[in-house]
Formats: C-alpha cells, sequence, structure tokens
C-alpha cells in the first residue's frame, strides 16, 4: 500500500472514532449493549411460541420473529454415512421377490453412480435380509432392526421421500448442514444462533456431541467445518463438547491462576480490544470480546451439564447400557436431553459409521443397535418432561443406499452404494404432525412417486418451525446476500401440525 493510501485510511479511522467519541453509545458499546441484551420465547394465548424481552441470554440479529415460532430449541441426530432406507424405514417387497435381477434400466434411466459401482456389469437387485412389521395406529412399517424406535412410531413425521444432488460423503454432508456442497458456508447451527441468540447466559447457543458406531468403526470421517461459522462472526461456531478430562478445549485455566487474575486479566483484554476495535472497526473484535467472556461462565456451567451421575437409574435404563460410557451415541443423547433443559439452541449429535458398502447387514444390525433405543428414550424423555412440544427433534443422514448390491451378492451378504435419488428422515416434537409418513417412492426403493422434499426444502422447513422467514435471514458477504437455502427451498405445510 502506498504511503498516500497508508496516510488516506489512517484518516478515515480517526474521523470514524471522532464520530464514536460524539456518539452516546458507539458502535462498540451497542455491540457490547447487545451481547448483554435478551430475547426469549413465551407462548401466547393460543399456545403458540412468540418472542418476547427478558433478562436471560444474549440476542441475536432478529429484532423480532417473521412469524410465530412452534419450537424453540433442535436436537439433530444426523446419522454420518447414509443410512440405508430399505433396512430401516422403506418397505420394498418387490425386491425380495426379484432378487439378483438385474436393476431394469427404465428405472434407472441412466441416472449417475458414484465411481464405485459405475463399473460394475451389473446390478442385481437386494431386499432386505430383516423383517418389517406393522406399527402404531396408522400402521407404519418399520424394520425389526429398531424395536425401540417402532414403540414410539406414533409421535414420528416420516418423511420417506427425502433427496439430494450430492452423491459422495462430503458434499453430501456439508450440502445438508451449510445448503452448499462447498466448503466456507455457516451451518444451520450458526444461522440460528446468528438469528435468534442465546437463551442461556453461561452455555453457548450452539452445541455439538461426536460418537463412533460399530457399524463401520473406521468409517467416513467429519470435519470441524461442519459446525463452523463460515463468513459469520466466530462466536456464532458450534462449541464442540468431548468425552474427556476437559470437556471444551482451552477451556480450563493454567494451573496457579486464581479466579481474580482471571477476571483482571479478561477485563484488560476486553480493555485492549475495545481500544483495536475504535482503531480499526473490525466487528470480529467484539465477537472475541463475547467468546472470552461466555469461556469464563462456561468454567463453571459445562462441568455441571456433563455430569450425569445424579440421574436416576431408570433414565438409564431408558437410553440403554452405553448411557453411562462417555462418548457413546447414547450418552450424547442423554446430553442433549440435559442442553435442552438448559435451552441450549441448537445441539448437534454427529453419529458415524453408516457408509456400508459391503458386509451391511452385518454392520447395520450393529450400528441401528447403536442409536435405536437412545434415539427413542430422548424423545420419550423429552415428552415425559415437557420438552418435547417446544423442541424438535431430528433423525436422518446426508443420502440412502441403492437398491442393488454393490459387488458381489449371495444369500447372506452384499453391500449398498450411496444413493442420493430418495432415502428417509423422521421428526418428532413441536411443529410437525405426529403419526405421519410422507411422501412414497416406487416399488424399487429408486425413485420418489410422491411428494418429493429436498434438502433446501428441509432447511426451509426448519427455520420456519423455529419463527424464520429463511428468505429474510441473509448476510451480506462479499458483495452477495448469502442465506441457508441459498436461492432455493419451499416448506412443507404438509407436515406441520
Amino acid at each position: 500500500m502506498s504511503e498516500k493510501k497508508i496516510i488516506q485510511e489512517r484518516l478515515l479511522q480517526e474521523n470514524r472514532r471522532a464520530f464514536l467519541k460524539k456518539s452516546a453509545l458507539g458502535i462498540g458499546g451497542l455491540a457490547l449493549s447487545s451481547l448483554a441484551s435478551c430475547s426469549f420465547f413465551s407462548k401466547n394465548e393460543n399456545g403458540i411460541l412468540t418472542q418476547t424481552n427478558g433478562t436471560i441470554g444474549t440476542k441475536g440479529i432478529l429484532e423480532n420473529l417473521h412469524h410465530n415460532a412452534k419450537v424453540k430449541r433442535v436436537i439433530y441426530l444426523f446419522q454420518s454415512g447414509g443410512p440405508s432406507q430399505l433396512e430401516l424405514f422403506d418397505y420394498k417387497p418387490l425386491l425380495n421377490k426379484r432378487r439378483g435381477e438385474d436393476l431394469p434400466e427404465s428405472i434407472r434411466n441412466g441416472q449417475r453412480l458414484t465411481g464405485m459401482t459405475s463399473g460394475q456389469d451389473k446390478f442385481p437387485l437386494v431386499g432386505s435380509l430383516f423383517n418389517f412389521n406393522q406399527h402404531g395406529t396408522n400402521g407404519t412399517w418399520m424394520s425389526d432392526l429398531l424395536p425401540y424406535t417402532s414403540k414410539i412410531v406414533d409421535d414420528l413425521c416420516i418423511i420417506k421421500s427425502m433427496y439430494t444432488e450430492a452423491i459422495n460423503h462430503d458434499p453430501a454432508v456439508t450440502f445438508f448442514q451449510t445448503g452448499s456442497q462447498q466448503p466456507g458456508r455457516p451451518c444451520i447451527g450458526s444461522w440460528m444462533s446468528y438469528g435468534l441468540g442465546s437463551e442461556n447466559d453461561n452455555l453457548p447457543a450452539f452445541t455439538v456431541l461426536l460418537s463412533r458406531g460399530t457399524g463401520r468403526p473406521n468409517g467416513q470421517p467429519l470435519y470441524t467445518r461442519l459446525w463452523g461459522n463460515g463468513f459469520l462472526h466466530s462466536q456464532h461456531q458450534g462449541v464442540q463438547f468431548r468425552a474427556a478430562k476437559d470437556p471444551v478445549l482451552y477451556l480450563n485455566d493454567p494451573e496457579g491462576m486464581t479466579k481474580m487474575g482471571k477476571r483482571a486479566m479478561l477485563d484488560m483484554l476486553a480493555e485492549l480490544n475495545e481500544h483495536h476495535y475504535n482503531d480499526y472497526g473490525d466487528p470480529e473484535t467484539q465477537g472475541r470480546i463475547s467468546q472470552y467472556e461466555m469461556a469464563y461462565r462456561m468454567q463453571t456451567s459445562v462441568p455441571e451439564v456433563m455430569d450425569t451421575s445424579n440421574e436416576p437409574d431408570y433414565v438409564y435404563k431408558m437410553y440403554g447400557a452405553d448411557a453411562k460410557i462417555p462418548g457413546t451415541y447414547a450418552a450424547n443423547c442423554l446430553l442433549a436431553r440435559k442442553l435442552a433443559e438448559q435451552d441450549v439452541r441448537f445441539i448437534q449429535l454427529y453419529h458415524m459409521g453408516w457408509d456400508q458398502h459391503d458386509n451391511l447387514p452385518g454392520a447395520i444390525k450393529k450400528q441401528a443397535k447403536d442409536v435405536d433405543q437412545a434415539s427413542a428414550a430422548l424423545v420419550e424423555d423429552l415428552k415425559q418432561r415437557g420438552l418435547l412440544e417446544d423442541t424438535l427433534v431430528i433423525w436422518g443422514g446426508e443420502f440412502g443406499r441403492t437398491n442393488y448390491s454393490q459387488g458381489i451378492l449371495t444369500d447372506t451378504n452384499y453391500g449398498r452404494d450411496h444413493h442420493p435419488r430418495c432415502f428417509t428422515m423422521w421428526l418428532a416434537g413441536g411443529g410437525v404432525k405426529p403419526g405421519l409418513v410422507y411422501g412414497e417412492t416406487d416399488d424399487f426403493g429408486y425413485n420418489i412417486t410422491q411428494n418429493p422434499v429436498h434438502v433446501h426444502d428441509f432447511q426451509a422447513t426448519l427455520l420456519h418451525l423455529m419463527g424464520i422467514d429463511h428468505e429474510k435471514l441473509t448476510y451480506k458477504y462479499q458483495g452477495r446476500r448469502f442465506r441457508l437455502t441459498d436461492v432455493e427451498g419451499h416448506i412443507v405445510k404438509d407436515i406441520l401440525a
């Protein structure tokens, strides 16, 4: 930069500083006051959640909700790897009748395949080795692999007609979490934090828990950018809680530091950051102040929320034996309920191990056992505590699996490749119709025949349930206004209660 340009930039900063000094609060003061201000939800006379002012939490960018909210928090049970809908939810007896026959070209219709099966000479159809039975008031078909989930089927809204364009794991997971197949966008939880803020002074608005399943324990990895803030301020990134001595990294004080010393250090850092903001006008500086303060408060709140030792025996029995083993899916589901009780806005669980290209019957049996009891227990636990009516629970992966076998098909073994054309997710809780099966696929389980739901439709509906118009929650970055649903997305009104 030339000397003339440097002088011009400095004069601009000086003028800005002079303006701020003459203002009653200044941008810095406004930012800090917004960190201290708050918003939470209460029920109106119709039992619908609305936003009001209160004394807890931090406010988001939205002054008011775009419309009445049906829920105020989300627990997203993301099943990473692509669970096979044909083994779990989408009963297709025709595949067993025509087992071993080649997939008709009229069904495939030249649709794109991954590099793992595109070279196969044949695509032998294969049905599930596991039985299906009807459950609940409406006789919903469910696999014997999910005995606990089958018992709560009347509480579930099952969408059989999900679809996506992404055919490989990384872009597909990224698409679901951020609305784009390309890395760099904010994830759903970050958009929630940005728009709505937090209802809790002592915990972040967006938390993340990870577990690794037994179906394919060394399978597809996950990346921290999946819960990243993208171009939003860093205070909106997800905070990962780990099954370790230090649940949140870099939270504990170094040996020898007192609380008084820590408080004095934070006050000095805030003063330095405020000077830095006045010089350069970078709003990320205010986010840094907020993060330091949140970390300070989390030193007390995190150990308390991570401690499940006081849970009664009947709760552990509900979630299963693994609930006492830190880092398991069952233990994380129990922690999700505790975080929901503390009004954490967005609770994201990732469970790995569903990428079953071979040995699917043996692998999916283990993987389903990992999640079945705990997922059902979470819904039941929230329900009995009165939390399900204002909580949305989501269960699903990034895509489904093919109706043909990847590799050699035998009497007892087969695998399935990625299939983005149709797959199943379920939702439970406030705002969605319980006991509903939405959408249909053809008899081959390959194409959608009724009520398709795209990834952006799912995201738009999720934001709608939180009181947000997905077209109005935007952030201007590099000259363009971005949103979670990019330039697409329609609310799936048929599933709304």
